[in-house]
Order: C-alpha cells, then structure tokens, then sequence
C-alpha cells in the first residue's frame, strides 16, 4: 500500500481516506494545517492511481489499512478519517476492528446499498470510458463535483490514468455498500458529517450511522454538497477535528 505522510516527527497518529475517483490530495491543505502537530498519513486507495493494488473490495481496502496500523503503529491510531469512498472503507474498519482508534471522522459515506445504481455502472461507463482522458469531459465532470477549481489539474491528472476495470469496480462497491452489524462494536468517538444539499439516501445512510455508533454525533452541513467539507473547506473541517478530540 502507497501512502502519503505529513508531520512523520510527531507521536499521535491521523489516517485520512480519500474520495473515489480522487487521490491524497483530496486532504493537501487539511494535512498542511495539522502536520506541526501530528503525524498525518494519507493511504492511496485500492485502485486508484498511484497504488499498487488492484481494487477488489472495501472489506479488502480495509483489511490491508488494518494491517499497516498493526505494523506501523502497533494496532492503534489517534484518529480516522474518510470521504465517500474513504468513508466507506473507514465504516468497514471501525466495523472489523472496533478499538482501533480513538476518533472517527465519517464524511459523505454510503451505508445503504442502490442496487438499481449498481446495476447501471458497468454498461454506462464502459461507454464513456474513453472520455475520461479528455479534458473537456474531465471538466465536467469535476464542475458536477463541486471541487474548488485549484485541484482541477490533480484530478484530470490522476482520473485519466485510473484502469476502466478497478473504476468500475471501486464504483459498484460503492454503491452496493452495505453497513455491517459489528459496526455496533466501535469504541472510537465518533463525528458523523452529511451535506445538506447530498442526496436524500446519504442523509439516511448518515442517520443509520449515527443510531449504530453509539459515541457519535451527527452533523448535517446545511449548504454543503458531497465532500465540500474536507475538499473546499479544509478549516473548517480541521477545526470541527481539533473539537473532536478536544485539543
């Protein structure tokens, strides 16, 4: 597993899960305001370009990050982060290994399957697969993404070189993700964030996880869309962090 680090001279311990379709640069600014006091780590998921690892599974993505905090920090982490994608992979974590940190951040993560969505995503993208590599069609796409237009370059860069094969399959996991009931188990204190302007089925997937954890907290961020938090507002977002483990 490839992974990017910020702060490797501090103690406590940040794993930050990137976005679907993203990379470690979903978390750039986030990392540069917190790396004078922790040691920030940014794994790059399955899949995704830069990795080393074919994408199979969130339950996989998952297993292999549990393996390197065994190995890296002794089975434990400060703090646990993840956006869609990396949010589904962090629920799947909390849910194989329930004391493996002491705070989760769960952004924008899916929990209730769309079968209907899941169904649709091979033929759709095959179709327009070819398109990713043009910078027109790249735009957008990041344009319906809501993504601040300063990274749009990281990701036409990284979303054109992502293999047809591991996007359909890291979207179709995705969209077929379902909470598991060990998630009942987790220990961490847990900050729950959904965009106000997110689906409807995001809001509910949020909701079902705050009942779940039960050291939890929702939040719903009323003018945001899916991501705009740790994406466009890396403050805030580190704020309402520092808040969590009451720094």
């Amino acid at each position: 597993m490839k992974t990017v680090e910020f702060g490797k001279e501090n103690i406590d311990v940040i794993i930050l899960l990137h976005g679907g379709g993203l990379s470690w640069w979903n978390y750039t600014e986030t990392a540069e305001l917190l790396k004078n006091r922790f040691h920030i780590v940014i794994p790059i998921l399955d899949g995704h370009t830069g990795s080393d690892v074919s994408f199979t599974s969130i339950e996989n993505n998952a297993k292999e990050i549990i393996s390197y905090i065994d190995e890296q920090f002794n089975g434990h982490i400060l703090l646990a982060g993840g956006l869609s994608l990396g949010g589904q992979v962090l629920v799947e974590i909390l849910s194989q290994r329930n004391n493996i940190c002491d705070f989760a951040m769960i952004e924008s993560a899916l929990v209730m399957p769309m079968k209907i969505t899941e169904y649709f995503i091979a033929p759709s993208f095959s179709l327009c697969y070819p398109l990713i590599k043009k910078r027109w069609f790249a735009k957008l796409q990041f344009q319906s993404l809501h993504i601040h237009s300063s990274l749009f370059e990281n990701y036409f860069n990284d979303s054109s070189l992502i293999k047809k094969e591991d996007m359909i399959s890291f979207l179709r996991a995705n969209s077929s993700y379902k909470l598991k009931d060990t998630i009942t188990g987790c220990q961490a204190k847990t900050l729950i964030l959904v965009g106000g302007k997110e689906q409807k089925i995001m809001k509910m997937s949020a909701e079902l996880l705050s009942k779940k954890i039960n050291k939890s907290a929702l939040e719903i961020l009323p003018q945001y869309y899916h991501g705009d938090l740790s994406i466009n507002h890396s403050m805030e977002y580190v704020e309402k962090l520092l808040q969590l483990i009451c720094v």
